[in-house]
């Protein structure tokens, strides 16, 4: 691991605290311009979110109904009744979006998976970048106009 993801881990608690915890649950709610876009009504429900923290595994309750959640990994979306029981699922999950615009309207499987991996996405950074089979390189400072500052030591651009 390079300095500049250490120091960054350190300063969210270290890894050590990190490695001590199995998943994080959040209430959310969503919603915004993006999902009528895709012929997604917004919907103000608060939901339960569980990310795992050592996998990429989330899950978001309720989803469709009171009784239904998604069940989330890379290679799977699925909606189920609570009982595990599956009413909806796709392999590959990620590959459905090929070729898709802006205006391609999505089904159920295409938001659950989006939400399911951005929010795991969220509660995972930026102790995902310290799993196995992540890369982190830092690369020279960015520099645009005048203005500059630091993170972390280290030089990024203000606004």
């Amino acid at each position: 691991m390079n300095q500049l993801l250490s120091r960054i881990l350190d300063a969210h608690g270290g890894m050590d605290r990190w490695r001590d915890l199995e998943k994080v649950e959040a209430t959310i709610v969503a919603g915004g311009g993006f999902y009528p876009l895709k012929g997604m009504t917004n919907d103000a429900t608060p939901r339960r979110l569980t990310a795992w923290l050592h996998q990429e595994r989330s899950s978001v309750l309720p989803f469709g109904a009171p009784d239904q959640r998604t069940m989330f990994t890379p290679e799977r979306i699925a909606i189920e009744k609570l009982d595990g029981t599956v009413l909806a699922e796709r392999y590959a999950p990620k590959d459905s979006f090929a070729s898709h615009q802006m205006s391609t309207p999505w089904d159920a499987l295409h938001r659950a998976y989006f939400d399911a991996e951005a929010l795991w996405t969220y509660f995972t950074t930026p102790f995902l970048l310290a799993m196995d089979g992540v890369e982190v390189e830092e690369v020279e400072p960015w520099r645009e106009g005048a203005k500059r500052g630091t993170y972390c030591g280290h030089n990024f651009l203000a606004p």
